[in-house]
């Protein structure tokens, strides 16, 4: 079997894309829910502007985590069921360990963790993957490769 090619930034990219159309719809619900019920419990809110809003506070120290760890669960979630977001899939990348294993939840932390070091330092990170092996900062730091699939066999008529 010949071994699966590294994905190409551009396809990354592309991933990235349809997963973030899908990551910004979850970010609004939650923190809509989360506004509404913190005004619901009639806590104080500050006027900004002419806008009634939950003090800073609550807004970085409270919706922030909360937003963090749901964008890092809805990855670990699909790499660890297939190695794949929807992006990937419609892509055709996969992440694996390092050595073709599927990933532990302890790939997914790390990876994660290197993919907001990469986005802090504007993306630098992805340029790792101009580079032999070819893969990103996140990829190297969490002991995982993004590879492209092979095109499916086309069904017979």
């Amino acid at each position: 079997m010949t071994p699966l090619p590294p994905a190409p930034l551009w396809r990354r990219f592309a991933a990235l894309g349809y997963d973030l159309l899908l990551l910004i719809a979850l970010v609004m619900i939650t923190t809509g829910l989360l506004i509404t019920l913190y005004n619901t419990l009639g806590l104080p809110m500050e006027d900004r502007g002419g806008i009634e809003r939950p003090p800073q506070w609550v807004l970085q120290g409270v919706l922030l985590p909360i937003l963090l760890l749901e964008i890092w669960a809805f990855y670990a979630w699909f790499w660890l069921h297939g190695g794949q977001t929807l992006g990937m899939r419609a892509w055709r990348i996969q992440v694996q360990a390092v050595g073709g294993e599927s990933l532990r939840l302890k790939h997914t932390l790390l990876r994660f963790s290197a993919g907001l070091l990469t986005w802090i330092t504007l993306g630098a990170g992805y340029l790792l993957a101009l580079f032999p092996p070819r893969q990103t900062l996140h990829d190297r730091l969490s002991g995982t490769c993004t590879l492209t699939l092979p095109k499916p066999p086309k069904a017979r008529k």
